[in-house]
């Protein structure tokens, strides 16, 4: 995506939340040049530090989910005795709303950091393992068969076959799950915590009523998902160079 195409698009939200806002004429949605305004003011007053919360939060949620779904999902791709065995966990676990879970994680881990990357840790964990698990399986045993004549073992296989060709696969699952992962995170954070955008949206300016500033916390927590994706766009051009040889 190319970064002239974002900021086009961002100008023509901007111009239609602008319209509404005017048309509206309301305190409940202020005008997108209020928003900035508020955002710059409350960034040196705490807006800053929710942002570093939640950032290193999920960041370390989906970095977590990374390290260890991506390994466990190679197995599972490799070997279909053990996919055969571990399927049916998957088959049943997977399409439950991991974020019930969250009372219990709470009971365990206590109401800090911990608990909240663990839940999201919990839901990117089936869909990065089910993604590196499908795109290693599906690998042509051909392939497979050509590299091996030429004496590649084991390793080399994991190295230059089978990273290669689920690497791409990790870093789609990864974009599609900073949507789930901002999501959730935004919940956990709206109760039994101090910090974080989802307090500073929900606790500290929804309940006061402070409308500018909540939309303020809303931009921003935009913006940490948008960056995350800039930063796995990044990383795909520089892991991933053969997927854009034309």
């Amino acid at each position: 995506m190319k970064r002239r195409d974002v900021l086009l698009a961002a100008l023509m939200l901007g111009v239609a939340w602008q319209i509404v806002a005017v048309i509206l004429n309301r305190d409940i949605l202020p005008t997108p040049l209020e928003v900035l305004d508020a955002l710059f003011v409350q960034v040196p007053r705490g807006l800053a530090w929710h942002f570093v919360v939640s950032a290193w939060r999920v960041v370390a949620s989906i970095a977590l989910a990374v390290i260890v779904a991506t390994p466990a999902g190679l197995v599972l791709g490799q070997y279909p005795r053990v996919n055969r065995f571990f399927a049916p966990v998957i088959y049943l676990t997977y399409p439950i709303p991991k974020i019930v879970f969250l009372p219990i994680v709470i009971l365990f881990l206590g109401i800090g950091d911990a608990s909240k990357i663990a839940i999201i840790f919990l839901i990117l964990f089936f869909q990065v393992l089910v993604v590196v698990r499908d795109a290693s399986a599906s690998i042509r045993p051909e392939l497979l068969y050509s590299v091996r004549s030429l004496g590649a073992g084991r390793r080399a296989l994991l190295r230059f076959v089978y990273l290669p060709a689920t690497l791409p696969a990790v870093l789609t699952a990864v974009r599609v799950s900073i949507g789930t992962a901002i999501a959730v995170l935004f919940f956990t954070e709206s109760f039994a915590t101090s910090a974080g955008l989802g307090y500073y949206v929900i606790v500290d300016t929804f309940q006061r009523i402070a409308y500018v500033e909540m939309y303020a916390g809303i931009v921003a927590m935009s913006i940490l998902g948008l960056a995350l994706y800039f930063v796995v766009d990044f990383l795909e051009r520089k892991l991933c160079p053969y997927l854009f040889v034309k």
